[in-house]
């Protein structure tokens, strides 16, 4: 896996980590955000993306191509095995960005910031029932401040009313591969 060539970029990964900079101008936003379960601004999640591709240390550049990645967070061990080795990818071409965009706002933001400087190649879908992500993700013991069933069922609202639209979109442009998550991550993953 670590010479395929692909950079695992997490949002929410992304996202958290601004939130817990010290002295960020973003923290109190994406807290706000998260703890409600909504999606944060496009500019924000859009800049921290591209921090992430011209990151000289991890030897990326603008204009390279990348994979958008969506996740009803059916993470577990083996994905999060599969994501390490990705990111420990020295030669990186493709990018699999994983948890953008969510909604209309972050499409459009995507297109306006992001499209000169990157192409969609696809998006991947994987499909999870709304029972079986809260199951998983109340199991996960990552201590995040959103892992209550609470900040669950609004995310899941958010996603239904957000992002299945999007789905919906890139299906449109016939850019969509699905697969379901509902069995064990080694068939899911592997």
């Amino acid at each position: 896996m670590q010479n395929l060539g692909i950079k695992h970029l997490s949002a929410g990964e992304l996202l958290r980590a601004e939130r817990e900079r010290e002295g960020s101008q973003y923290g109190q936003v994406i807290e706000s955000h998260i703890r409600n379960g909504t999606i944060v601004p496009v500019e924000i999640t859009c800049k921290l993306l591209e921090n992430n591709f011209k990151n000289p240390f991890r030897g990326y550049r603008f204009g390279l191509r990348y994979k958008i990645y969506h996740e009803n967070h059916a993470t577990d061990l083996i994905s999060k095995q599969r994501m390490k080795a990705m990111d420990n990818s020295p030669s990186a071409k493709i990018f699999l960005i994983d948890g953008f965009p969510r909604n209309q706002d972050n499409v459009d933001g995507w297109e306006r910031m992001m499209l000169s400087k990157a192409k969609v190649l696809f998006v991947l879908y994987i499909h999870c029932p709304d029972d079986i992500c809260v199951k998983r993700c109340l199991s996960r013991n990552e201590g995040r401040s959103d892992d209550n069933e609470e900040s669950l069922r609004k995310r899941i609202k958010t996603y239904h009313t957000q992002t299945i639209p999007i789905i919906e979109y890139y299906k449109a442009q016939n850019l969509v591969r699905q697969i379901s998550a509902v069995t064990s991550a080694e068939e899911v993953f592997f």
